[in-house]
């Protein structure tokens, strides 16, 4: 029997309610943001926090300086028109893309994360 159920991912930052807004908007889901800290949740119970960090230093990637600690996959079906829709919501591309059925975008705070094909 399981001890615990629905784990989830806490992402370092500056700034929770913006980080929680671009997640919410590319994954549909609902956003609550509280002071210095915001959180977005599925209706399936999934979720992914985020917690303000003073001082908060973005991670370099590919390099290894300020090494990316974590990132997220999320699968989409098409990868052109995923890029364009998180482009406009605030992830910018990274210029390193080591592959070809995933793509590599930064979060508004800096943190890589992948589309990937389904």
């Amino acid at each position: 029997m399981a001890i615990a159920r629905y784990p989830s991912i806490v992402i370092d930052c500056p700034d929770p309610g913006a980080l929680a807004t671009f997640y919410g908007a590319m994954l549909d889901w609902k956003v609550t943001i509280s002071p210095d800290w915001a959180q977005v949740r599925a209706e399936y119970g999934q979720c992914i926090d985020f917690q303000q960090v003073e001082g908060y230093t973005p991670p370099v990637w590919p390099a290894q300086d300020v090494p990316q600690q974590m990132h997220l996959d999320v699968t989409v079906d098409d990868l052109d028109v995923a890029e364009k829709a998180v482009l406009d919501i605030g992830a910018t591309k990274h210029p390193h893309q080591p592959g070809e059925s995933f793509r590599v975008l930064l979060d508004p705070a800096g943190h890589p994360f992948c589309l990937c094909l389904a």
